[in-house]
């Protein structure tokens, strides 16, 4: 609350206030270090008579500059003012905040001073009175509660307007109006309307008026001559009826809509045959785009059967094996028998046997360079420099001890992997690594110098490099696990799979039954109808490389895609992330929904995406529709499903949603999961919007 102080020409009289006033401070003229604040406070000063003032001071102003206020105020030199608070000399260079006073409250100091010469004096203006910085206001809540507020007053340097007033005539004292920041009380409404649209609005009316309007002419007469040079002779022609006039309009008429029909019948032709253009050559473009899409994917998974990386690219080469070993094995059951096919058979056997020990030799191949971009990735990761967004957007990089630490680590790792380096080079780097490695005495550390050592004898002694490579090779290895051990390297405890307290290992541990492992709960995908963790992933993988041999490449591609459609919608979708790969969403393509699209029945896995049925409800295998991505496009523009399908169609989704919902309830809390999304409130479906939305899908149905 603040109150605006209006000063007036003639006599100020005392204001009165309905509120209880308490203490009542008169400071004088103050400089702008006390001007209105949001950090002021109230500054009770108690004087040596044991008089107390009051004044306003910023709470994050030093005391250096309330003495210079004071000096001027009471007419004493600064050096010898002392303040001091609870019996302690204040500082110069220490503010209110750090004594605990906050803006809008009171602290107390004691002011003294040092010169008997000089006595402090309570603050007092020029005039009889000013309104004061400070008041002290008690009021009562509602409940009834007193309450004390602290109200500091606004002090306006400019002229303030007049607003009129009012002369005591007998004791010829003026009073002044005078305004203030107090909001005016709100009369009630007392039910009657004031304001209507008819009293607001004009109405406006034209007629058309004849008037009268006289002229005249002149003709010859006496003594008038008006010459005829220019006169025209009119001869009348044939009399037009109105019946006639009104046909020959009529005709006229007739002729104009024919040339506009004609005009018209031309634009509509023209605007149909640029559709036709158009949309053939949309189609022209999607088909090659398709096919352009097609060859690109077949290109890459050919060259990822030729150049294997990944595990995935081994996962389609033993697919491709198996689908060829299942041809061949067809072929020669339909074609031989008895000991030819027993011979074709085995011969078949020994192919496959060199194809796998093929694919064996370069996915060991592919594994040595996996496991060095592992390591390289390891050491980038744990030497990078702290980076954050600053306010300004900008990003901003801190090295660390830790980091430079894991950056001295990676330089020497990278060293001692080098070839081609002279002998002096060599035995720099191991003296190098030797110094590092020997500040910290431990088994591992002593082994890499006793490893450095002979090294380094074998190199004064002449031996060749090739018979050191496995010698380097140790080293590289004890050395590289060096670096990942916390103690030695602290940035690699946030990289390293097995966590550091042992605590944290007794939790989320299972026990793989195949190969005997006890191994976290992230390396046991669960399906919606496990009951135990069963085969960790690993085993899974060795599994399936012997037995089925089967390729999920397409469907990791649908669910990324159906997991990236889910979160554009943004509405907090949880169930498509609860979907495994091999179990949950194989199971609903190919046992749900055959494998091939609801309405066109295209069966290429690449080409179909799962999208929602009910677009206003999250996802969930209850809930969704396989379609092309074209059909898709279209189905997501639907508004009202049981206008745009048949009846016939709605019956057999619901039945496959019924299905799914079997199926996949079984999944510990994914049905609680499922809430819906009120739909857009005041958008109306029109019958043209769901007729031309039903026309697009007949129209994809018909074109696959």
């Amino acid at each position: 609350m603040r109150y605006a102080e209006q000063p007036t020409n003639a006599e100020e009289s005392q204001p009165i206030a309905s509120q209880e006033i308490s203490e009542p401070v008169v400071p004088s003229e103050q400089p702008e270090i006390s001007s209105f604040s949001k950090a002021n406070c109230s500054v009770k000063l108690v004087l040596v008579t044991n008089e107390t003032t009051t004044t306003a001071f910023a709470v994050d102003k030093p005391m250096g500059q309330l003495k210079d206020f004071l000096s001027a105020a009471m007419a004493i030199p600064k050096e010898f003012l002392e303040l001091q608070y609870s019996g302690q000399i204040l500082d110069d260079e220490l503010t209110l905040a750090q004594l605990g006073a906050t803006p809008a409250g009171t602290i107390e100091l004691s002011l003294y001073s040092t010169n008997a010469d000089f006595v402090t004096k309570r603050l007092q203006s020029k005039s009889d009175y000013v309104m004061p910085d400070v008041i002290n206001v008690t009021v009562k809540d509602i409940e009834g509660n007193v309450k004390t507020i602290n109200i500091e007053i606004e002090r306006v340097g400019a002229k303030k307007p007049y607003l009129g007033g009012f002369l005591n005539k007998q004791s010829n004292t003026e009073f002044l109006n005078a305004s203030c920041q107090t909001n005016t009380k709100l009369r009630p409404w007392d039910g009657k309307s004031r304001f209507c649209r008819d009293t607001q609005t004009v109405e406006e009316k034209q007629e058309l008026q004849q008037t009268n309007y006289n002229t005249s002419t002149q003709m010859t007469g006496i003594g008038v001559y008006v010459s005829n040079m220019t006169d025209k002779l009119m001869t009348p022609g044939k009399y037009e009826t109105a019946d006639e006039f009104l046909a020959k309009r009529e005709d006229a008429t007739v002729v104009i809509q024919s040339y506009f029909r004609r005009w018209a019948s031309k634009n509509f032709v023209e605007g149909l045959r640029v559709d036709r253009d158009t949309r053939l050559e949309w189609e022209r473009e999607e088909e090659i785009r398709k096919q352009k899409e097609k060859e690109d994917r077949i290109k890459k998974e050919f060259d990822r059967r030729m150049n294997p990386k990944s595990k995935e690219d081994f996962d389609l080469l033993f697919h491709a094996l198996e689908k060829w070993r299942i041809e061949e094995t067809a072929e020669i059951n339909d074609n031989l028998s008895g000991a030819q096919r027993k011979a074709a058979l085995s011969m078949l056997l020994e192919q496959e046997t060199q194809l796998i020990a093929a694919i064996n030799r370069h996915k060991n191949d592919s594994d040595k360079v996996n496991k060095e971009k592992a390591i390289k990735s390891f050491l980038d990761k744990a030497s990078a420099p702290k980076k954050w967004r600053g306010v300004d957007g900008k990003m901003t990089e801190m090295d660390t001890p830790y980091t430079l630490r894991a950056l001295q680590l990676k330089d020497i790792y990278s060293s001692i992997n080098m070839k081609y380096l002279t002998q002096d080079e060599r035995l720099d780097i191991l003296l190098t690594l030797k110094h590092t490695v020997k500040e910290h005495d431990c088994k591992l550390s002593q082994e890499i110098v006793e490893l450095i050592d002979r090294e380094a004898d074998l190199l004064m002694r002449g031996v060749k490099e090739d018979n050191l490579e496995g010698l380097r090779k140790r080293i590289s290895t004890l050395f590289l696990q060096y670096c990942k051990t916390p103690a030695f390297n602290p940035e690699a405890a946030r990289l390293i799979k097995v966590p550091q307290d042992p605590t944290i290992l007794r939790k989320g541990v299972y026990h793989c039954p195949s190969c005997g492992l006890y191994l976290p709960s992230t390396e046991f995908p669960l399906s919606s109808n496990s009951a135990s963790p069963g085969k960790c992933r690993n085993c899974r993988k060795v599994d399936n490389d012997a037995r089925t041999r089967q390729d999920y490449s397409h469907y990791v591609y649908m669910l990324r895609q159906l997991r990236l459609s889910e979160e554009k919608v943004g509405d907090g979708s949880r169930i498509a992330l609860l979907l495994q790969l091999e179990q949950d969403l194989q199971y609903l393509v190919e046992n749900i929904w055959g494998g091939q699209s609801a309405l066109s029945q295209w069966d290429d896995l690449y080409d179909l995406v799962l999208v929602r049925w009910n677009k206003y409800y999250e996802w969930s295998p209850w809930n969704c529709i396989l379609l092309t991505k074209e059909e898709a496009g279209a189905h997501e523009r639907v508004e009202n499903l049981d206008q745009a399908y048949r009846d016939v169609f709605l019956n057999r989704i619901r039945q496959k949603h019924s299905l799914a919902r079997n199926y996949f309830s079984r999944l510990s809390g994914m049905a609680e999961k499922v809430r819906p999304v009120q739909p857009k409130r005041g958008k109306r479906v029109l019958p043209e919007d769901q007729a031309e939305a039903r026309k697009e899908l007949t129209e994809l149905f018909v074109a696959s």
